[in-house]
């Protein structure tokens, strides 16, 4: 099982940034890692603000430079006490993208947490361009916070195809939920399906591809879990025909799950370029949380 020994939690300070940093706390506590909490203020507002009032007072530009460390220490100090968890903060002037990843990259992190909504950079992060990148760039696994944490994770799905991704993700989801139960899905198909119903293939053929196919991703299941070290008598494994991205979304409120595990590429080479269609899909549909593994 991988280990948490830092986590970094980035925020901007709004209120529904704290979800993210809840949660970072939280899974702090579970695993004994130390949290760091991150603000980057860019240059941009104040520019704006010298424009519009021509000349800031110097205690007024002061106050404002100072302002968000005070009250990303304040929230430090509240994480420490509510979760007690050891935090530190630190405070980047800059490019929001660079800045995060430098530190993030320097601190070592094991675990990147990041809300799913917020004031500024992370208003509608799962559609915007800037959360696109950040997670497609990112090599370290990330946690994308849509829910409020009331409690430690419960029920984790893993989407897996059975290529490297599948086991780093079920690593990571044992250590960022070591007390949750894990569910895995792998949806198959046959390799031109929709080109053989076209070409007239009788439906009896492609019912036997498709047994083959099923029975191959049983097997490909077993291996898993004996790779991973599950107890396939004891771990919900689902096999199922159809499109994953559909699939996974129905799978996640069938079990009710609090969080989803996945790796951010597919086996294509299309989707190594940027984020698996499958990943993207469920960061902006699925209700519960999203961890990014890589």
């Amino acid at each position: 099982m991988a280990s948490l020994n830092r986590l970094v939690a980035a925020t901007d300070l709004s209120a529904p940034a704290r979800h993210a940093v809840e949660r970072a706390a939280s899974v702090a506590r579970v695993t004994g890692a130390q949290l760091d909490l991150v603000h980057v203020t860019t240059p941009a507002p104040l520019q704006r603000l010298r424009r519009l009032a021509g000349q800031i007072p110097s205690d007024l530009e002061q106050l404002m430079l100072d302002a968000p460390r005070n009250a990303l220490q304040e929230l430090a100090d509240s994480m420490a006490q509510r979760h007690n968890v050891a935090t530190q903060v630190h405070v980047a002037h800059g490019a929001l993208l660079p800045e995060l990843q430098g530190y993030t990259d320097a601190a070592q992190a094991d675990l990147v947490v990041l809300g799913a909504r917020g004031a500024s950079f992370m208003r509608h992060m799962l559609l915007g361009s800037t959360a696109e990148r950040m997670v497609s760039k990112t090599t370290r696994p990330m946690l994308v916070v849509k829910q409020a944490p009331h409690e430690p994770y419960k029920t984790v799905l893993v989407p897996v195809d059975f290529s490297a991704h599948s086991l780093r993700s079920i690593r990571i989801a044992q250590a960022v939920a070591p007390g949750a139960s894990l569910a895995l899905l792998h949806a198959y198909d046959v390799p031109y399906e929709g080109m053989m119903e076209y070409a007239g293939v009788q439906t009896e053929q492609i019912q036997q591809y498709r047994a083959s196919a099923r029975q191959e991703a049983q097997q490909s299941m077993v291996a898993l879990c004996e790779a991973a070290g599950l107890n396939p008598a004891l771990t919900p494994t689902l096999v199922m025909h159809g499109d994953p991205s559909l699939l996974l979304v129905q799978q996640e409120q069938e079990f009710d799950c609090d969080l989803i595990v996945m790796g951010k590429q597919g086996e294509s080479s299309v989707e190594d370029m940027l984020l698996g269609s499958v990943t993207r899909y469920a960061l902006a549909q699925s209700q519960c949380d999203v961890l990014i593994s890589v």
